[in-house]
This record gives C-alpha cells, structure tokens and sequence, in this order.
C-alpha cells in the first residue's frame, strides 16, 4: 500500500472518530452514529473484515463518503477478542452491532439469537474458507510419542470448546474411533493452550488458524493432524446483529464494500497484506503469509458460496446431538440481501504465477506450486512443484541467497500448504512429494511400496 493511500485511511479514519465525538446513536447526537465492530485479531481467516480492514481504514472510507449523502456522522468502535463466543455474547446483549467468527460460533450466534427471540443475527458475508477443512488443526509438542489422532486417547488436549476447531477436533476423533470422552479436553483461549503445549501441561493442541503455524514455526510443536484429512469445509464469516441492519441497511452494505476493498488487496498484494498483519498482531510474517498468501491455506472472498452453505447446515445436526445447539433456523440466519445490495462482486483469490527460474519453466499448477521467501527480497521466489522447490533452495544456499525465511509447499495429497523443513518426505521415483503430517506420509507410502521416506535434509540433498 503506498504512503498517499495509508495517510489517507488513517485520515479518514481520524475524521470518523472525532466526527462520532460528539455522541452515538444509543444516547448522543441523533445524527451521530456509532457502529460496534467485533474482531479477532489473530484469527488470520478474518482479516478481510478485521485486522487487516482497520489498518487500512475502508470502513471508516466508507463511512464518511455515506456521512456526506446523508449528513450523519458516524463512529467505529473497534474490540478485539480471542474466539467467537465472547463475540456472540455481546451481540445479544446488544453491544457489538457487527462481528466475524467461524462457522461453528456462526452457528451458535444464530440458534442462541433466535432463542433470546426479537429479530436475531444474519449471516451476511463470508470471509476466508477451505473446502477440506485445512484452517483447523492440531498440534503435539515435537517429541511427542503420538503419530495419529488415535494416540492422543486419554491424553490431555487443548481446545475452545464451541468453535470451529473444536468442532473438527470431535469429527476428527469419532472418524478416528475415539469418542470425545476419551480425551481430557481442557477448555482454553488459543494463547492459553500454546503455551501449555510448550510447557507440556497438556498432550496436544486443537485450533484454528494462524495458532498451529505460529506453534510449528516457533519449533514449540509439529503438525499431528491437519484438518483437510477430515473433507469437510470450513469457514469463518460476519454477523449482524439484525436489530442494527434493518435501521442502519447502509451502514451493513458499508461494511461489505469495506471488506471487498480489504479482500481485493489481500489477493492483489498478499506479500505487503500478511506484513501488515503481522505487524498489527505481532504474530510473525511467515506465519500469516502461510495461510494468506497466494495458494494459501485460505481462500478469501465475500460471497455466501452454496457449498459452504451447505456445509453448514449439514453441521447443524452434528451440533444439537452434543448439545451445542438447540434450534437453528438456518434460512432465516442467513441473508444474502446485504452482500446483493452492496454491490459486490468477488475478485479472483491470489494465486502464485511467474516462471520457476531454476527448473526455467512457467509455474502453472497450483496444488505443485510453492515459493520462497528470503530476507530482504521484497517479493517471493515462485516454484513449479515441490521437487523444483528443493532444487531452488539449493541452487540459492549455494548462490548465497541470504536467509531463507520460509519455503511454502502444498501437501502432495490434501494441498494444504505448509513450512517445507516442517513437512514428511516421500520419494517416488525422479519426484519427491511433501505431506504436512506422518500419518499422511504413512498412507503414501503403504499404496506405492517402491517410494521411500526421507527427511527434509535428505530431500535436500537427494534433489
């Protein structure tokens, strides 16, 4: 983002907050309106309608070209939270007016606003996704004994009961032939339960997005299941509180033209976007760069895709026989209204392009393409497949490229994309395949008994 454009959003930002000086809607000015936006800030798959979309001041942009035809003013409250729930919470008790979360919380917003009666909540947009399940994960400290989620029976695990990774973390289980019982699950915020895994306090970790990559980078962990095993989509989206859409409709089609402009630069400028996370967050750039990067573990887009729809009512069921829900009503949660009068239209996701400079040949196949990222350089180094990737960084370790911050490879059967040195290798032939998990690489190996597991190094060396 250019110096003009950021001292614009920080301006217009400034004249939001000092025009809502003056009161709020709830008990101020009547022509003074203050809008409540809760967050998560280091929940990565919602920046488009957080982190990265207050840095850059669109809403508050949005806004005040909305003052300027209707003559109100307008004022963003920003609040920060760890998880969903706290979120929701606050929704119903008519304190935050619009917030994002992931499908499961979406899903409790929903039920327990149509519980409390009144015009409830509405699903309005979405913000990141993945169609297999990738953005949950979970992680064991790297000595751990267990290989497979069915060792982590009678252990102690982390989670957030009631959000999206809690939820994969049961599936997980149950497909797994462990029921939830089995597991001490301790019910913790995401920092909590990292570091009572670096502390081995518990036996492993279940979250969502950006915390297994911030574990696994740390070296405080590896990646024990990934949640694209599991085939099911999952998602994280914004809410509104309904009560507030119908009297302020243009301030929610606001709201959602801010996020496209969020969602736009994410995918044009993925590089220069995670920095700007990373830096909003403290949480490190290789690790926001790894789910929102081109290719990423997340796609980003507005649009309530029927898919992800679909998912979530067939989560529904899942969720009223373990007593999360108790009636949901998904028709009425969800409203595409909003997105349609806004006027949206979803841009392509980012995707890696370019020319692989060391096997010289265009880099066209997204499930083989990686990249590298080496301090200093202000744009990544393209790759064609994961074998060229192992060549690059060899041919730049003996150029003297520099540090290597990070190498980005998509699992050979999944796609998730992971830290190159934190993957399993296989070899098979002339190719060399990465898997994000040893039960992954397990399963290659047992249906191609000619193909041989190596370590990251040796893959290095071999390639």
């Amino acid at each position: 983002m250019s110096g003009a454009a950021r001292k614009l959003g920080a301006a217009a930002a400034a004249a939001a907050l000092v025009a809502g000086a003056a009161g709020c809607s709830s008990g101020g000015d009547s022509t003074t309106v203050e809008v409540v936006v809760g967050y998560q800030s280091k929940t990565i798959n919602t920046v488009t309608a957080g982190t990265l979309l207050r840095a850059r001041g669109y809403f508050e942009q949005q806004l005040a070209e909305l003052g300027k035809q209707d003559g109100r003013h307008y004022r963003v409250v920003w609040q920060d939270y760890d998880a969903g729930a706290p979120i929701t919470a606050q929704m119903l008790a008519d304190k935050i007016d619009i917030g994002s979360m992931g499908d499961y919380p979406l899903l409790i917003n929903g039920s327990r606003a149509q519980a409390a009666g009144g015009p409830g909540t509405r699903l309005v947009s979405v913000t990141g996704y993945n169609l297999l399940g990738a953005l949950n994960s979970v992680v064991v400290p790297k000595d751990s004994p267990a290989h497979t989620l069915a060792d982590l029976k009678g252990k102690k695990v982390s989670s957030s009961v009631g959000s999206a990774s809690d939820g994969t973390l049961v599936q997980a289980l149950a497909k797994a032939g462990v029921a939830e019982g089995d597991v001490q699950k301790q019910n913790q915020q995401p920092a909590v339960g990292a570091s009572a895994l670096k502390a081995h306090s518990v036996d492993a970790l279940a979250q969502f997005v950006a915390w297994p990559g911030a574990v696994v980078f740390a070296g405080d962990g590896r990646l024990l299941y990934d949640g694209a095993a599991l085939g099911r989509p999952t998602l994280h989206g914004v809410v509104v509180r309904q009560k507030f859409g119908g009297a302020h409709p243009d301030v929610v089609r606001a709201f959602l033209r801010a996020q496209d402009a969020a969602t736009r630069d994410l995918n044009q400028h993925p590089l220069a976007a995670a920095q700007t996370v990373a830096e909003a967050t403290g949480l490190p750039p290789e690790v926001v760069y790894l789910y929102n990067g081109p290719n990423g573990i997340a796609t980003f887009a507005t649009a309530l895709d029927q898919r992800l729809l679909d998912a979530m009512r067939a989560d529904v069921p899942f969720l009223t026989s373990v007593g999360v829900l108790k009636a949901l009503d998904l028709d009425r949660f969800t409203d595409p209204s909003y997105l349609k009068d806004s006027g949206v239209t979803d841009g392509e996701p980012a995707r890696i392009t370019g020319t692989d400079a060391v096997c010289d040949r265009p880099v066209a196949d997204p499930a083989l393409a990686g990249e590298l990222w080496y301090e200093g350089e202000r744009s990544t180094r393209p790759t064609a497949d994961p074998t060229c990737l192992l060549k690059a960084v060899k041919a730049g370790t003996a150029a003297g490229a520099g540090r290597l911050r990070a190498a980005y490879v998509p699992d050979a059967v999944t796609g998730t994309r992971w830290f190159a040195d934190q993957d399993w290798w296989v070899r098979d032939g002339d190719a060399f395949k990465p898997f994000t998990t040893e039960d992954g690489a397990r399963g290659y190996l047992a249906a191609h008994p000619s193909a041989v597991q190596l370590t990251y190094q040796q893959a290095l060396d071999a390639s």
